[in-house]
């Protein structure tokens, strides 16, 4: 009788038993921005029992019991506890951890979790930003990530810069990295009437930058994506969130920080006096600084007022732009007036979202005429600025004995500044609609379409009076022009993202079409004495391309440790003939989640380990001529019409082609490492690559009569670049009151033409880089071996004290002559290895920043000390006048040009401390207040004689120096 009361008992709790486990479901989503997080963890604390969410944030979790504890958990966010009380529905708002570095990355077309990427991806985002007051976007992320390098153009505001990932691969075919601004691709060759294309994008307004690096992260961009791709995400609203105000203003003072060392009025006197043959009756009774009056201390400011609002389901962002920066070089002006929208709509109980932006900016610039840094530089210091017995509008000039200006002197500097007038305004907008639908009758399935347009319109006008010395005509010179740019991009693809329970295995599954258009068109005229009305209109000059796509990509992670991934597009381009217009662009990457296998994943030390290597095919069409593969014939412009009778008629004249052009293909091989240590309060990554470019585009020398002209853009060659990267981060204090993170990286790379030539001449050898001095001379060569950024020079010579002896190099043949054949090859321009180091400090409300960046194995020549450091550079001229020297001059004591010594060939070793940065934040109960002051251009150690050590092309000519600035910046929030 006991045992069947215990029997029956153990039967009815069986049941109580069975029905007490629940199953509970709901939605993770990130709690700023309200958007779903797919693969977060669910799991029920203290057990293996556990799901993750699906592309929606969605998870549905079984065998709960009363008074378990339901851990939500997912990197890059600060994981939830909740205790499980009956409730049918969770949902959780999962917050950001800022001591985890783990996120969601963007990759073409798609994202993933960047512990899941198996390509070589880095994401810069506000908070590693550099501080000050930035025009420029790329200027934000300059030194923060290893194998791109990013150097400004020159100092002028609103400059642009060169951009090169892993050292770009082509010779005379574009080198920069494809820009991708929310979903568009920019036009490659820019925009015109605009200092740099990116100046359109607000740097206030930008989110994140991703840089793909390596093939297998970029190959899915296909025909433009050998250089790089880099993703710029804006800032969105955010969901439910509260209405916000927020006023920014940064205002600077920038100030010169050095000049050309030229001689002053008493060494020049003193050297024209000690130069045999000289008429020391040209020399003046000044003593003019001409560089001091060229330059000046120069303002600018920044204002940013910003809206943002999230309801329900719609959640918008507006900012307002104003930028007004002026140059150090006198009459140059920078202004930018901007407005930038995003709009986001959730409907359909979010299955269906919405999102529109648009960037609408107004540039407008006055041009100062750069060449008055050359005529300061060389200008006689004995003379004055202004002379009031001078026609030419009081300024002094060189003149003859009539007062007629010496057409072959040096300008006056001040005038070529003050007597110019170059103003131009380019309008423009970017906008993208993207709409992302999840198919309710498949489950983990979406269509997302992307309509962009970035539209442009500029004119221009410039001019000077007839008072300058410049226009030697009877009439003023001036030139009207304007032009528009249209770039149109659609495209839609699908996307699957189911987990397969069976085998462990998150599927990523991605296939869609491109097609994108560019247009260009522009239109100048002028006046001229010839014509009727003294106007002349140049024809319109037009020129469009397209290009088609087809891309798919599918990612695997078998059991959260092993990951797959391949891509692959097909691309056709109209800037290519039918037999090459079509070309595919495959690409493979695998990786091992380490720290995710049984050995390592309880490790308290080791967060994170992941090894991954990738191959990818990529191209380059941006070839320079449009339709280099098709004769065209170009309508003559200014100075090249044919008189017939009393009217000049515009000529035609054909262009050189080549049928079988086709696009550039490079070939990477990567290999990668990621790992973290104490929950990533120490994480870096190492990156080494090979990369092989074949069917190098570069225009090449061809024989008389071959085509319709001497010169060709062609299919001629191949290069090989390899390099190492590694990326250090460290949190190395994290309390409740400080912060401290540091970042490191440092980048060694290589490039070597292996190839390049039409025939098998081993000495075969194209001339680059002209310079300054003499006429059509170049000091660098493409060359099968070497480096393409190689000089071209003479072995100097030296005495026993070290001094150059001049006209003595070394023989290299051995023939007791010194001829061309001596010329060697020798050092390069572009850095061995170059790095940079970041601080990030924070305690309490007060935070402090700094960016080291060093560069070290490059070279460059000092085309300054080489065309004005000899006495027959001033003194020997084909009119009766004097110009300024060089101060090198001094040292040489050299007599005639020596343009071709690799005694000017320097090293650029550099070590720049390019901005320091401090902040205090009052807060408030309604309003936050914060201010910080900046310096920019702080510190630059180097060995190098010149202005500068960084210039890209390796050519130091006459460059526009780089300011110091310095920033007050004024935040309010309300």
């Amino acid at each position: 009788m006991r045992t069947f009361i215990k029997s029956t008992l153990l039967m009815l709790l069986m049941p109580m038993s069975f029905f007490a486990q629940s199953t509970v479901s709901g939605i993770v989503t990130e709690r700023d921005t309200g958007m779903p997080i797919p693969g977060a963890n669910i799991v029920i604390r203290g057990t293996t029992t556990g799901t993750t969410t699906n592309f929606d944030g969605e998870y549905t979790l079984e065998g709960v019991n009363l008074d378990d504890v339901i851990v939500v958990s997912y990197i890059g966010f600060a994981p939830q506890e909740i205790p499980y009380t009956g409730q049918e529905t969770i949902n959780v708002q999962l917050a950001p951890d800022t001591a985890i570095l783990e996120e969601v990355v963007l990759i073409g077309y798609g994202s993933t979790r960047r512990q899941d990427a198996t390509g070589a991806v880095q994401q810069i985002s506000t908070e590693d930003f550099n501080e000050g007051s930035i025009v420029s976007p790329e200027q934000l992320i300059q030194g923060k990530s290893a194998g791109v390098r990013i150097t400004s153009g020159d100092g002028a505001p609103g400059g642009g810069s060169e951009i090169r990932i892993r050292g770009g691969s082509s010779l005379s075919a574009n080198n920069s990295p494809l820009i991708v601004v929310d979903g568009v691709p920019l036009d490659q060759r820019g925009v015109q009437g605009v200092r740099n294309q990116l100046n359109a994008i607000n740097p206030n307004e930008i989110d994140d930058f991703v840089v793909l690096k390596d093939a297998s992260a970029t190959a899915i961009y296909g025909s433009r994506a050998s250089n790089g791709v880099i993703l710029i995400t804006t800032k969105k609203g955010k969901k439910n969130a509260d209405l916000k105000f927020e006023y920014d203003l940064k205002t600077s003072i920038s100030e010169v920080v050095e000049t050309v060392d030229v001689l002053d009025a008493d060494e020049f006197r003193n050297l024209i006096e000690t130069t045999p043959g000289t008429d020391l009756n040209l020399l003046g009774d000044a003593n003019t600084d001409w560089q001091d009056e060229i330059y000046q201390t120069a303002e600018g400011a920044i204002h940013n007022f910003t809206v943002s609002q999230g309801l329900d389901n719609f959640y918008y962002r507006v900012n307002l732009n104003h930028t007004s920066q002026k140059g150090i070089l006198k009459t140059d002006l920078y202004q930018r007036n901007a407005i930038n929208t995003a709009l986001n709509w959730d409907l359909l109980d979010n299955d269906l979202k919405l999102t529109l932006t648009a960037k609408g900016s107004i540039d407008q610039n006055d041009f100062a005429d750069n060449g008055a840094i050359g005529a300061a530089v060389n200008f006689d210091p004995t003379k004055p600025v202004y002379d009031p017995n001078s026609r030419y509008g009081g300024f002094y000039e060189w003149t003859n004995n009539q007062g007629v200006a010496l057409q072959q002197a040096t300008r006056n500097p001040v005038a070529l500044l003050l007597q110019r007038v170059d103003e131009g305004k380019t309008e423009r907008v970017i906008t993208n609609f993207n709409v992302d639908y999840r198919i309710s009758l498949v489950e983990d399935l979406r269509f997302n379409l992307n309509a962009g347009l970035d539209y442009s319109e500029n004119s221009g006008y410039n001019s000077r009076p007839t008072s300058s010395a410049v226009v030697l005509q009877d009439i003023p010179d001036e030139e009207v022009y304007w032009g528009m740019n249209r770039n149109q991009l659609l495209d839609f693809y699908f996307n699957y993202k189911p987990y397969l329970e069976s085998i462990s295995t998150s599927v990523d599954l991605t296939a869609g079409h491109s097609y994108q258009e560019f247009f260009v068109s522009s239109q100048q005229r002028y006046t001229d004495q010839e014509a009727e009305d003294n106007w002349v209109l140049n024809p319109i000059v037009i020129n469009r391309n397209a290009l088609e796509s087809y891309f798919a990509r599918a990612s695997f992670d078998i059991n959260d440790k092993y990951l797959i991934s391949g891509s692959y597009r097909m691309d056709g381009s109209s800037r290519f003939s039918e037999d090459n217009r079509w070309s595919s662009f495959p690409a493979v990457s695998v990786g091992w989640k380490i720290n995710n296998e049984d050995f390592l994943k309880d490790s308290g030390v080791l967060s994170e380990l992941k090894l991954r290597a990738g191959y990818g095919v990529t191209g380059n069409q941006e070839i320079g001529p449009v339709y280099g593969y098709v004769g065209v014939y170009t309508p003559s412009q200014r100075g090249a019409s044919y008189q017939f009778g009393n009217q000049f008629y515009n000529t035609l004249r054909p262009e050189e082609y080549d049928k079988d052009l086709k696009w550039e293909e490079l070939q990477t091989y990567n290999v990668g490492m990621d790992f973290g240590f104490f929950n990533d309060r120490l994480s870096g990554s190492v990156d080494a690559y090979h990369r092989t470019t074949e069917n190098l585009l570069a225009e090449v020398p061809v024989p008389a009569g071959a085509n319709l002209s001497d010169r060709l853009v062609t299919n001629v060659g191949e290069t090989v670049s390899r390099g190492l990267e590694i990326g250090l981060n460290g949190n190395l204090v994290q309390t409740d009151k400080v912060n401290w993170d540091l970042n490191y990286n440092i980048t060694f790379q290589d490039l070597e033409i292996t190839k390049l030539s039409l025939g098998d001449d081993p000495n075969f050898f194209i001339p680059q880089g002209g310079i300054s001095g003499g006429v059509g001379n170049t000091i660098q060569l493409w060359k099968t071996g070497i480096d393409p950024t190689t000089f071209f020079v003479y072995r100097q010579v030296y005495d026993p004290n070290g001094q150059p002896i001049e006209g003595a190099y070394v023989d290299v043949n051995g023939d007791n002559t010194i001829t061309e054949i001596d010329r060697q090859a020798y050092k390069k321009a572009s850095p061995d290895v170059f790095m940079g180091l970041s601080n990030n400090f924070s305690y309490k409300d007060f935070n402090f920043s700094f960016t080291w960046r060093g560069s070290f194995g490059g070279y460059i020549y000092n085309n300054m000390q080489s065309s004005t450091g000899f006495r027959g550079a001033g003194t020997v001229t084909p009119q009766p006048y004097y110009s300024n020297f060089n101060a090198n001059v001094l040292e040489t004591d050299f007599d005639e040009s020596q343009f071709f010594s690799d005694y000017y060939v320097q090293s650029s070793d550099f070590v720049k401390l390019d901005n320091i940065s401090a902040g205090y934040l009052f807060a408030g109960d309604k309003v936050d207040f914060r201010t910080t002051f900046t310096v920019s251009n702080v510190l630059t150690i180097t060995d190098y004689d010149g202005l500068d050590p960084e210039i890209f092309s390796g050519i130091d000519n006459n460059f526009y120096p780089r300011p110091r600035t310095y920033t007050l910046g004024l935040n309010l929030t309300f």
